[in-house]
């Protein structure tokens, strides 16, 4: 069963219960990670690949089983790093090389404003955010490829990152994939926005509206929350998201995953001058 096009939903046409930012290079008909078969250009759908004639299937390298190995990986440095720091003297030198300090940034390291999400102050701080990850992460993943959710995972944190530099206490380091997990939120929310208009779309903006007005509320009772962060990886994944949503054509997951890196870059560039 095909989705109404005048939904906007972006649903497989071949299971509509998974959401999806793929579609077949040939019909443009959205389809899920499933369906889509690797083709000299783009990827097409089963229907399309069955009327063009008997072809070689290309197998995908590298997915987990999950489908969503870029998710796993990030998942894992992070749960790895985060006993490494705890376990040892060597810790507190993990924590001095890869946290965000404003000073530092400002002397001219800029890689630090992706690696904090790589470390995680507490274990209700690295709980909340692996399972966001690993709630968000495979069906956005899934959806735009894995190159272009590496790219919006980074991006956001480094816009995050700036944010922080430019609104928070330079004196006071920070650590967490908070900054990238909003942006996950971010790309979700403008999904959710541009669908408001269907059922799918109104249950999942609710949804994403009550997590948000949480975690807004969150600074305000605990200290020592990065705000800024969060403030600044909300916006990236938005804008993101909303690029995304205008990129069609044969290449779609470059074109994305250029479009997140651009927006990396110019969070980096900021901070720099």
């Amino acid at each position: 069963m095909t989705q109404d096009p005048t939904t906007e939903a972006p649903v497989c046409y071949r299971h509509p219960d998974r959401q999806t930012l793929l579609s077949c290079t040939r019909c443009e008909r959205p389809i899920c990670s499933a369906c889509s078969i690797d083709a000299t250009v783009g990827q097409r759908c089963p229907a399309c690949v069955g009327a063009e004639g008997r072809q070689r299937e290309i197998p995908t390298r590298g997915r987990t089983a999950s489908g969503a190995p870029a998710t796993m990986v990030f998942l894992g440095l992070a749960v790895l790093l985060f006993f490494a720091t705890g376990m040892g003297s060597g810790g507190q030198g993990i924590y001095e090389a890869l946290a965000q300090s404003n000073r530092a940034v400002a002397a001219g390291e800029w890689w630090r404003l992706f690696t904090p999400v790589l470390l995680h102050a507490t274990v209700t701080h690295i709980l909340f955010n692996m399972w966001a990850l690993w709630v968000l992460g495979p069906q956005i993943e899934r959806g735009v490829g894995t190159w272009p959710f590496v790219g919006v995972y980074l991006a956001s944190a480094a816009v995050g990152g700036a944010f922080f530099f430019f609104l928070g206490d330079p004196l006071v380091p920070a650590v967490g994939a908070s900054g990238a997990i909003f942006g996950l939120f971010g790309v979700w929310f403008n999904w959710a926005l541009r669908r408001r208009h269907t059922r799918y779309g109104r249950y999942l903006l609710n949804q994403i509206l009550i997590l948000l007005l949480i975690n807004a509320a969150i600074p305000f009772l605990v200290r020592g929350i990065a705000w800024e962060a969060h403030l600044g990886g909300l916006i990236a994944g938005f804008v993101i998201g909303e690029a995304w949503s205008r990129v069609g054509g044969s290449h779609q997951a470059m074109t994305r995953a250029l479009i997140a890196a651009a927006v990396g870059v110019l969070a980096v560039v900021a901070v720099l001058l």
